[in-house]
């Protein structure tokens, strides 16, 4: 009994076929736009805007790549599951060097480095036998967005970034022309340690004067996101004299009320932003302008540690076919991701389209300016209150200082959670001094007369060890009250801090608002408070100098 021979599509057999991606071919100013940038066009292979389908397959075969049995694309980021910020540089040059906040968040790079490391990544993309491009925008108001370009050699990366930036239409790639922003990514190459100011393998550069961004030794796609958030967070300040702030942002169905939320990686952004009663206008990168809000990015970068769909429905059901699983452990048998298992890295990642969430607002524009600022900290001490509403002056002296705790994974060998200042709650993407982003932010919170409110979403009845994160369920019933048409109006004085803690959230328990009531230990929490307090104080001192004596006034009391 003869065997039908089983189907293999024509491509794998080795033929020419109809499936064969005939690549965008680059011609006139394109293809000389890239033979001067440094690439041997007769020879490299470039696939600009591939489909997703085709990066998928690319993925699967040539990077080991799997599909999840929801359809997503499983991939890995090699050793680096986080972003490397030591290894971080800003070019020194003379058209943004007096604007730059130079110091240990932007270390300086001398230009000829820069062209070392840009030829270095170059040269290294010539070898690959495909180069992705892909074409995008950030920004989704017309007024200030920037078009980008990514140049890299793995399908992963092109994919990534197909779901971050805003993606063209036809006629808007046809018409795209050349870039304002280029990032060359030669994640899997080395940088050179013995070549000037490199301290490790990995390097990740910005120019201002180019408008590039230089990408060695991590193949982490999170390096990409936040090069151009730093880029936005550079132009839109000093080119468009707009606010950019690293915030998620929602609208209310009803009372279309704009909330900011405010924090970094860990603190639940993504995850409070997504409200089923609410449209999301994103997670993580936005612009205060003139007009009102919105996104910079056309996706969203979850963090994916012990995901379910009971306790984050709309994150949970965006990851299907387009999106991208980064660094999860899967079951080999049957494809299905495995959330809790942390054994390659805490900072399990999932990126996808905005449109992925059901009530995303598309386009990703709010025309008026927020009724409400949220200012998420994950505090590993358990001292602040699981909410307070704060007055004008509060609000900027906590926007200054950045209190959080850094949670394991977010960056490079962070382990456990880690209280840090991080200013503007951006620290690791700011580039102008601090105090500038703070002066606009009190300019149009003054303006609009929006409440602010400090929401701590990490540790409460002790410190991390002995007590425990906040429940979701009650940090969710606090934004809740939040937005309600009775917001909370009793309050009490937390002493030391000068905090206003509600007396009542419907869903919270009374007992929990008020961390010295929540404490067991009466002496471990006195301690643990008057030693955050004179933190919040060693931290300020960096800002005193610029800030009214009202902000200054308005942290906590010192006892140094």
């Amino acid at each position: 009994m003869s065997r039908a021979t089983p189907h293999v599509t024509p491509f794998i057999m080795g033929a020419q076929s109809s499936y064969f991606h005939v690549e965008n071919a680059f011609l006139g100013k394109d293809l000389e736009y890239f033979s001067s940038a440094g690439f041997d066009m007769e020879h490299v292979q470039m696939k600009r805007n591939a489909p997703v389908a085709e990066l998928y397959e690319d993925a699967i075969r040539y990077e080991g790549a799997i599909i999840s049995s929801s359809g997503a694309l499983i991939n890995f980021s090699g050793k680096k599951t986080g972003r490397s910020p030591k290894d971080k540089r800003i070019v020194y040059e003379e058209t943004s060097k007096d604007d730059i906040w130079w110091g240990p968040v932007n270390i300086k790079m001398d230009e000829h480095t820069f062209e070392i490391n840009r030829e270095r990544a170059i040269d290294y993309l010539n070898t690959r036998d495909l180069v992705y491009v892909f074409d995008g925008f950030a920004g989704w108001d017309p007024k200030y967005r920037i078009k980008v370009r990514v140049v890299c050699a793995r399908a992963y990366h092109a994919l990534f970034m197909n779901n971050m930036l805003i993606r063209p239409s036809p006629e808007e790639l046809a018409n795209f022309g050349e870039p304002d922003f280029i990032i060359y990514n030669a994640g899997q190459f080395p940088a050179n340690r013995f070549t000037t100011g490199m301290t490790s393998a990995t390097s990740v550069e910005i120019n201002f004067k180019r408008m590039e961004m230089v990408i060695l030794g991590s193949e982490y796609a999170g390096e990409m996101k936040k090069g151009v958030f730093s880029v936005m967070h550079y132009l839109q300040p000093v080119k468009f004299g707009q606010l950019s702030l690293h915030s998620s942002a929602n609208i209310g169905m009803e009372k279309n009320d704009v909330t900011l939320f405010f924090g970094l990686s860990g603190t639940g952004k993504t995850t409070l932003s997504a409200d089923p009663r609410r449209q999301l206008i994103g997670d993580d990168e936005h612009v205060w302008s003139d007009d009102g809000v919105f996104n910079i990015e056309g996706g969203c970068y979850a963090k994916t540690i012990n995901l379910s769909a009971e306790k984050e429905p709309e994150i949970y059901n965006a990851i299907r076919f387009g999106s991208i699983l980064e660094n999860v452990v899967y079951d080999p048998a049957s494809r299905i991701p495995d959330y809790d298992d942390i054994s390659t890295t805490e900072n399990t990642r999932c990126a996808y389209p905005i449109e992925y969430i059901p009530n995303a607002r598309i386009p990703c524009v709010a025309d008026r300016h927020p009724s409400n600022i949220i200012m998420l900290t994950c505090d590993a001490y358990g001292i602040l209150p699981p909410v307070s509403k704060l007055s004008s002056a509060q609000a900027q002296y906590h926007f200054l200082a950045g209190y959080t705790s850094k949670t394991p994974g977010t960056e490079d060998g962070v382990l456990e959670p880690t209280p840090t200042f991080s200013t503007c709650y951006s620290a690791p993407f700011i580039v102008l001094h601090p105090s500038r982003y703070a002066a606009m932010l009190a300019q149009r919170m003054e303006q609009t007369k929006a409440s602010c409110w400090l929401v701590n979403t990490g540790w409460v009845g002790g410190k991390f060890g002995t007590g425990s994160r906040c429940p979701l369920k009650y940090t969710r019933a606090i934004i809740n009250a939040i937005h309600s048409d009775s917001p909370p109006t009793e309050f009490e004085t937390y002493d030391i801090f000068g905090l206003q803690i509600p007396t009542h959230i419907e869903g919270v328990p009374d007992s929990l608002l008020n961390p010295k009531k929540a404490w067991e230990d009466g002496a471990a929490f006195e301690k643990e408070r008057i030693k955050l307090a004179n933190m919040f104080v060693k931290a300020f001192k960096t800002f005193e100098d610029g800030v009214t004596a009202e902000v200054k006034q308005a942290g906590p009391s010192s006892f140094i």
